[in-house]
């Protein structure tokens, strides 16, 4: 039986052994948005042992690249993109201390593999519905590769964001039931 869960970002080991596949969180506090370009020069920072645009310790990744924000908005509709779009970068990133991502669709093994061995999770959320999970955005900004536009990392403010635990710590994901 799933359970839902408040959680609060940054995500600590402690709140990460609480988490089972199929459990439903709604998740406050900072997210990060990175897109295929963005998670490749990230990896390449790693890589040549250069310093990070933003901190991933303890932080979770957004797959998304949302549409301009309409007037009095902090953001337009954003939407999760496909997951494992990023299935080549996401090792290396939760190596280098991320603990969470959201998106939708399956995920390959060596990301499972990852997810287990430095303890993160991967949430799920529902695509086709960008406009009203941009509600739960209060604040976004640009904090690198601006010249990505829609697919420029962004700070993300979260207030009670949706989302389902789809692969958890402990090799669990809820496409195997």
């Amino acid at each position: 039986m799933s359970k839902e869960i408040q959680i609060e970002t940054p995500l600590t080991d402690g709140q990460i052994d609480t988490l089972r596949a199929g459990d439903q969180v709604r998740i406050n506090g900072i997210f990060y948005t990175a897109r295929d370009q963005a998670h490749k020069r990230l990896c390449a920072l790693i890589e040549t042992g250069q310093e990070l645009p933003v901190d991933l310790s303890g932080q979770v990744i957004y797959f998304v690249g949302p549409t301009p924000a309409a007037p009095g908005r902090c953001i337009g509709s954003a939407g999760p993109t496909t997951s494992s779009r990023m299935d080549a970068f996401s090792p290396i990133l939760i190596r280098a201390g991320l603990k969470g991502m959201i998106g939708k669709g399956y995920r390959g093994e060596p990301v499972r593999k990852a997810l287990q061995q430095y303890k993160a999770v991967h949430f799920a959320t529902l695509g086709g519905a960008g406009a009203l999970l941009s509600k739960h955005i209060i604040d976004a900004e640009i904090v690198a590769y601006e010249d990505l536009g829609a697919e420029a990392i962004r700070r993300l403010y979260l207030k009670d964001f949706p989302a389902v635990v789809a692969y958890d710590a402990f090799g669990g994901t809820v496409y195997d039931r």
